[in-house]
């Protein structure tokens, strides 16, 4: 699990996932307030070179970038990755000013050597749809909408959030 700035909260379907899945590992940043792209990316990189196995990341938000931002600069065991809710951090109207200076742009936009999914919503307010799908076809990824959900989080009613399971099970088995 790869969250976002600000950490998943009990309440998030990472979460909520993690406690239904002990196998499922979390990347814990140093600092969930204050993000720097090389900190999150070398935090990233070290958890998966601790993964006794192949690795399937689930990120969400700014998680997506760090995962995006890790296969420019390492390989790893990694099969798969879905990712949720990328934010467009090329487009800040709406994105808190931490982030902004975390130093995630430009985004980068190259294939990912690993089959990925990119979940995205209509009504997120940290990026149109439309840039949601512009990421997923320059990473190479799938395209899923899932129309009106807000940013897919807590906040957004998002629970244990079943269909984002299902999307899971399926990357894992392409992986």
């Amino acid at each position: 699990m790869v969250p976002g700035y600000g950490n998943s909260g009990p309440l998030h379907w990472q979460s909520l996932w993690e406690a239904q899945h002990p196998a499922y590992q979390r990347v814990e940043q140093d600092d969930w307030e204050q993000p720097h792209v090389q900190a999150w990316v070398d935090t990233l990189n070290a958890a998966i070179h601790q993964a006794p196995q192949s690795v399937v990341l689930v990120a969400h938000s700014l998680g997506c970038m760090t995962v995006v931002r890790w296969a420019q600069q390492y390989t790893g065991n990694v099969v798969g990755a879905l990712l949720v809710a990328p934010v467009d951090l090329d487009e800040p109207t709406n994105i808190p000013l931490p982030v902004r200076q975390g130093a995630f742009t430009p985004i980068p936009l190259e294939p990912l050597p690993f089959p990925t999914i990119v979940v995205a919503s209509t009504s997120d307010p940290y990026a149109h749809i439309s840039r949601a799908e512009v990421f997923a076809k320059a990473w190479g990824a799938s395209f899923v909408d899932v129309g009106d959900c807000g940013h897919l989080s807590a906040d957004a009613g998002f629970g244990p959030w079943a269909a984002g399971e299902q999307l899971l099970a399926d990357l894992i088995r392409r992986a």
